[in-house]
């Protein structure tokens, strides 16, 4: 399998969406934010280009102006705010560094490297935004155009500088026994601060399980929606079943039977009042419309009604005698349950919870509504 980080990403914070880009080949169309982060690294490329003389700020910023996308703003207003905010980056950028000296090694740097076993290979594949030669070693550095900036423990344990550093090793293979001389930094252009960190080889070790986890995940085709505040920005919400129902007015789905049914619930439930026969009743005739459309959340002007699935365990008790006996464990769960379970699993090693955790099994299955209110 070739996997990018950005796909990496994607399926940890959504595997539905993960699915919908990378399996299916859904396009998504490009949000404002995305053309916005591509123009201003496109201008920072422009910035540290090889030439004899770095661009002075007065180019930079025609660079910038150039490649400006007006369609993309939804008002005057906010593309006015979003312009000015990228010439404020440019300029901050220009205040606290000197174009002219950096050492460029790379710009915009490919890379496509193997991991797994002979048996079973993958390639993580990428682009780092730019690679530095220092006085004693390398920077790898990676622009960010987002609003928020990470605590510094984050940036110690960001997986993307890791996967950056493992290609820039593939590249420089040498370099691995020195470590200590390879910077790696996420550069927040809208703060005008650069976050550096260093890796050590468990960390880069590490990263590429993490790879192989998430591949593993997606070739069993685990594919779950994952509602956060993520899904503002997504491109995807008219096909996924946690929020397409809101989009009911264009597919022209719905009758007025359920809509009425999908606002009475919520008004119920919402009530102290509400008695349980009602709720049931109204509860199964939006189940049945939900298994119909194929959509696990519904929409009505009084809010969102939410289907979940739950699910509870218990342990196949073969399976883990045959685990814990050998430790002298299996007489302190002769009965087998989650209590007795934790009672011993922190004297266990790493291994042998994982083996356990493994044992478990879906015991049954519940569905539940929840309800948010407007």
């Amino acid at each position: 399998m070739r996997i990018s980080y950005s796909a990496f990403d994607t399926y940890q914070n959504c595997s539905l969406k993960y699915k919908f880009q990378n399996v299916d080949k859904i396009k998504e169309p490009k949000s404002k934010e995305a053309v916005f982060g591509t123009l201003v690294h496109d201008t920072m490329k422009f910035i540290h280009a090889p030439a004899l003389i770095a661009p002075k700020l007065e180019e930079a910023l025609a660079h910038f102006s150039a490649g400006w996308n007006s369609d993309v703003f939804e008002n005057e207003l906010e593309e006015r705010s979003a312009f000015s905010q990228g010439v404020a980056m440019i300029q901050d950028y220009y205040k606290k560094n000197d174009p002219s000296a950096s050492i460029v090694v790379d710009l915009e740097s490919r890379f496509a490297i193997e991991i797994g076993t002979d048996k079973s290979k993958h390639i993580i594949s990428g682009i780092i935004d730019r690679i530095d030669k220092t006085e004693d070693g390398y920077e790898i550095i990676d622009y960010k155009t987002t609003k928020k900036m990470p605590s510094q423990e984050k940036v110690d344990n960001d997986l993307q500088l890791s996967v950056y550093l493992n290609a820039f090793l593939a590249r420089y293979p040498k370099e691995i026994d020195r470590l200590d001389k390879i910077t790696v930094s996420l550069y927040y252009l809208k703060h005008g601060v650069k976050l550096s960190s260093t890796r050590t080889r468990e960390q880069l070790e590490n990263a590429k399980k993490l790879f192989l986890e998430v591949i593993a995940l997606i070739e069993e085709e685990k594919f779950e929606p994952n509602v956060t505040p993520l899904c503002d920005w997504c491109g995807y919400q008219k096909f996924c079943p946690m929020w397409k129902h809101k989009f009911k007015e264009e597919r022209k789905i719905d009758s007025e039977e359920v809509n009425a049914a999908i606002s009475d619930y919520i008004n119920l439930k919402a009530a102290i009042t509400s008695t349980k026969y009602q709720l049931a009743e109204l509860q199964e005739k939006i189940a049945q419309y939900m298994q119909q459309e194929g959509v696990d959340r519904v929409f009505s002007d009084e809010g969102i009604i939410a289907q979940t699935l739950r699910k509870t365990y218990k342990y196949d008790a073969a399976l883990l005698r045959d685990i814990l006996e050998p430790l002298d464990k299996w007489e302190a769960v002769l009965k087998v349950d989650g209590i007795a379970l934790r009672s011993i699993m922190s004297v266990l090693s790493p291994a042998a919870r994982k083996d356990v955790e493994a044992a478990k099994v879906v015991d049954k299955e519940t569905k539940s509504f929840s309800v948010k209110k407007k």
